[in-house]
């Protein structure tokens, strides 16, 4: 326990250097203090665990993991190019990862909140995590903003925090926790939130450098149509109607998608073909 203790104050010395020096996040935190609690020694668990880790899925699901410890069972990862407004993928950044529940990934992306999310929008203006109530209760949010929020309560997301990591020309990725019950974040658990996001961040971009060239999954056409209709916000029944098939036999092509993506859904495998330019919506 104590060499756990050391490691964990090491390491959070080491990592509250690089936020202060690369994104300036948290530059009033005092590490060795903080890293006395419970929350330091599982930060540092977590900062262990992920350097034995290689594939940017398995460090998602440490991730969540560690982000239960702040009753976060919803987390959500997208990456943004200097023009974009909405959360879609951009070639050759790192894939979409995210665990929101199905229903309300597929409810997002069908109404275009994805276009009009102002957690998105204040994120290019913030260096720091921000409160998602921060953002309900601005007087410059509109309706159908907060309409974003309130349609998110109903599936499960009732408050959350937004973390902005900013990169160079223009990048930004985002990190989103959510809460299943109303209440407002603690300073200590956004400061390891957002610590985490950012290291799984980092660690990530290293992951998608190192791959010089990326493999491309290979999608059948009839694939592809299921999974451009899943793009656009059509249920498996719509999709079926559109396509001429059963059901059933969209479902098997949609599952065959998110074998090939390594998707935990249908709407990430949908974000990871528009992301390999398999489809184009």
């Amino acid at each position: 326990m104590e060499r756990l203790r050391m490691t964990a104050v090491s390491q959070l010395r080491g990592l509250s250097t690089r936020v202060s020096d690369q994104f300036s996040l948290a530059p009033a935190m005092h590490f060795p203090e903080a890293a006395k609690g419970a929350f330091a020694l599982e930060f540092g668990r977590f900062l262990d665990q992920t350097d034995r880790v290689a594939k940017s899925e398995h460090l998602f699901d440490l991730l969540s993991d560690f982000a239960l410890n702040f009753d976060c069972p919803w987390i959500a990862y997208g990456s943004l190019g200097p023009d974009q407004k909405g959360l879609k993928p951009v070639r050759g950044d790192p894939a979409v990862m995210l665990n929101y529940p199905d229903e309300w990934q597929e409810r997002y992306f069908e109404r275009g909140y994805h276009r009009i999310d102002p957690t998105i929008k204040r994120s290019r203006r913030r260096a720091e995590a921000f409160r998602w109530s921060e953002v309900y209760n601005d007087e410059s949010t509109t309706e159908d903003e907060r309409r974003i929020f309130d349609e998110a309560a109903t599936f499960g997301l009732r408050s959350g925090i937004s973390v902005p990591l900013h990169g160079p020309c223009g990048r930004l990725a985002i990190m989103n926790f959510a809460q299943a019950w109303d209440g407002e974040f603690q300073n200590r658990a956004i400061m390891y939130l957002q610590l985490a996001a950012l290291h799984f961040h980092l660690r990530v971009g290293k992951f998608a450098n190192s791959r010089s060239i990326e493999e491309i999954p290979k999608l059948s056409p009839r694939e592809k149509e299921c999974i451009l209709w899943t793009a656009k916000g059509k249920s498996s029944w719509e999709i079926g109607k559109i396509v001429g098939i059963s059901v059933n036999t969209v479902n098997f092509h949609v599952k065959n998608v998110m074998r090939k993506m390594d998707a935990v859904s249908r709407t990430t495998a949908a974000i990871k073909a528009l992301k390999f330019g398999i489809i184009e919506l």
